[in-house]
């Protein structure tokens, strides 16, 4: 099992400007009322997201990937450690990171008896945006997406692929700082897959930070600065696609995963 390398950094927790997202000792077990021992979900886990880096969380099935990011997001109370997001701590300031982030989550949450337009809309009310903003952002994202045509259907009527580009969609209405896209491309053929990740990649460009899911290994090689390899709560390598092809003489990004994990993220040990 590869170490993971860490620069010394004497700067205090949450203090660089140039860090978005700074994970401390971060921890989630949960308990087993029949057993004697709890769950380690997330077990003492630290990392440093940069300004405008797209960064890769990955792992096999139950490695503590969606539990680390509603951790993040406020949707979990971590049982111990902390997190800095955009400035704010997330056991003191919840509703401030809340108003910095923006989530897709696995599961499309949009509603089917809504068009896909007045589902955009609809999330952007939510945000307190005008109207005319709301119209201004709406345009924007269904052309970029090629949801124009389909957005005047309801969205019970999309395929699946369709429903997770609604939902990323509806995720960026309110441009935020911070995004978390959990397994965004899951259930899309590969052309709509290849054009999602290419609007993904574009977000860089504007900016803005995201951390990303995926059990697509492939997906993370193409799009992502840098990646941490988590396995059993425990993070245990982070590092640019690249630089981690070369320190295991490997042709690919799932090789390194398949070397240092022993399993495959499809099977869902």
């Amino acid at each position: 099992m590869s170490e993971i390398k860490s620069k010394s950094n004497e700067k205090k927790f949450g203090s660089d400007e140039s860090i978005a997202i700074e994970v401390k000792d971060l921890k989630k077990h949960f308990i087993r009322k029949k057993q004697f021992n709890d769950v380690k979900a997330v077990d003492g886990i630290s990392f440093q997201v940069g300004k405008g880096e797209l960064f890769g969380l990955l792992g096999p099935n139950g490695a503590g990937k969606t539990t680390t990011i509603n951790m993040l997001c406020g949707l979990l109370k971590p049982t111990e450690g902390t997190a800095i997001i955009g400035g704010y701590d997330i056991g003191r300031n919840l509703e401030k990171v809340k108003e910095l982030i923006s989530v897709c989550p696995q599961e499309a949450a949009v509603f089917p008896f809504l068009t896909g337009r007045e589902n955009i809309e609809y999330f952007g009310s939510m945000h307190l945006m005008s109207k005319e903003r709301i119209n201004e952002r709406v345009e924007k994202l269904l052309n970029t997406l090629d949801l124009y045509e389909a957005s005047k259907r309801k969205a019970k009527e999309y395929s699946g692929g369709m429903k997770r580009q609604l939902n990323l969609l509806v995720a960026l209405i309110n441009e935020p700082n911070i995004l978390f896209l959990d397994e965004p491309t899951v259930g899309m053929d590969p052309r709509v897959r290849r054009k999602t990740w290419e609007f993904i990649s574009s977000l860089k460009n504007e900016n803005r930070t995201i951390i990303l899911t995926t059990h697509y290994i492939e997906e993370a090689e193409a799009l992502c600065d840098r990646v941490a390899i988590i396995d059993y709560g425990k993070l245990i390598v982070l590092d640019s696609p690249k630089k981690l092809m070369e320190e295991h003489n490997v042709k690919s990004l799932e090789e390194v995963f398949l070397k240092i994990t022993g399993r495959r993220i499809s099977e869902g040990v």
